[in-house]
């Protein structure tokens, strides 16, 4: 018998090498280590994302505003909430009342914020459900733009803090609620607009817009663009977005007034609405939600409601004010602007002594449940 030469048996190699590749992969060893490999990759897979990191949120406003401008949207995300941004120089002497309001509310329809100039001593200290609601404050001041710098925080703070704020409050230490909370907060989530004051042609409108110097408000804001309204409003998402987006306005604004013309410089009642009114008119209600009697006038100041004013009458009487719209006819005509009648929401200006007669009146009176013939009347 012939021996296999070296040549024959390299041959025969080559020919049974494809057999050995098969049974090599589909080997009991070769096929766990796949189902392995297949069970790691699903549970990989399996598991969540990991939340991204929390915003480290900016004390200057020169980041901070920007910030909340690039990394936020103007749609809520999830159950619409309301942000109430309280400004504030006193430690809200009126909070036992607002506790109260609070108290009787879904606490995941609500964010609350304070600004809380840090020159002021607050005592007793902020304390319920304005604990740990301070935003990193600055010093205020009147006939300043502070006050409207202040506001712009307030409104970066909300944005950045919760998606889910959709309408922005801005409210006084001398505010109070006069609605249930269910009734505010069907009234302005249902809502696409916001609710600012928006006035052309008003009793010193030329010195308002000068109280920088004759032009210095050229060319950005003409007088003709220029309005006036109450330093409290409620802006929706999208018009919050677009206050800490701006620059070239507040820019205009954010210029102190010659000392001569002081009695002319308040920006927080010209600045948003102004701004507003260049931007979006029509997306806004022309009117605040916070009812104030001008009737009295002190200093600048609204009347004052004491301990003997209030009561039920006059919450009712509040109730049923009507707000005064802007009439320049940008959102609609003069007769659709008399049809309206959007309910105040807040008013002011209360003192600290009127805290214990309110609270008298505020579980049975201010915050019973109003039935839906009386909403639909208000509305």
């Amino acid at each position: 018998m012939l021996s296999p030469s070296p040549l024959s048996l390299f041959c025969a190699l080559l020919l049974c090498l494809p057999f050995a590749i098969i049974f090599t992969i589909n080997s009991p060893a070769a096929t766990t280590g796949k189902t392995t490999t297949r069970a790691a990759g699903e549970t990989l897979l399996s598991r969540k994302p990991k939340p991204p990191p929390p915003i480290r949120i900016p004390k200057d406003d020169g980041s901070l505003l920007p910030l909340a401008a690039a990394r936020t949207k103007n749609t809520p995300t999830g159950t619409k909430k309301v942000a109430f941004l309280f400004l504030t120089t006193t430690p809200l002497p009126l909070a036992p009342l607002w506790q109260l309001y609070f108290n009787r509310s879904n606490t995941n329809l609500y964010n609350i914020y304070v600004h809380a100039d840090p020159t002021f001593k607050y005592d007793p200290p902020f304390s319920g459900v304005f604990s740990r609601r301070v935003i990193p404050s600055k010093p205020t001041l009147r006939f300043t733009p502070t006050l409207s710098s202040a506001a712009r925080r307030l409104l970066a703070h909300a944005l950045l803090h919760d998606p889910g704020n959709y309408m922005f409050a801005l409210l006084s230490p001398s505010c109070i609620p006069i609605h249930p909370f269910d009734f505010t907060y069907r009234t302005l989530v249902n809502s696409e607009k916001s609710f600012i004051e928006v006035l052309k042609d008003e009793p010193g409108q030329y010195d308002r817009w000068a109280a920088r110097g004759d032009n210095a408000m050229l060319p950005e804001v003409k007088l003709e663009d220029f309005r006036i309204g109450s330093q409290f409003w409620v802006l929706t998402r999208k018009h919050a977005r677009l206050v800490v987006s701006d620059r070239r306005i507040w820019d205009k604004f954010d210029k102190p007034c010659e000392y001569e013309r002081g009695g002319s410089c308040y920006p927080e009642e010209n600045y948003f609405p102004t701004l507003l009114h260049m931007r979006d008119p029509r997306g806004c209600v022309p009117a605040t939600l916070t009812h104030v009697d001008w009737s009295v006038n002190i200093d600048g100041h609204p009347r004052e409601y004491q301990e003997s004013d209030v009561g039920p009458e006059l919450i009712m009487r509040l109730r049923n004010g009507r707000p005064r719209y802007g009439d320049d006819g940008t959102n609609g005509s003069d007769s659709t602007l008399r049809e309206r009648h959007h309910p105040f929401l807040f008013a002011r200006k209360f003192s600290r002594g009127s805290i214990q007669p309110l609270l008298s009146i505020a579980n049975d009176f201010i915050f019973k449940d109003q039935d839906e013939g009386s909403r639909m009347a208000l509305l």
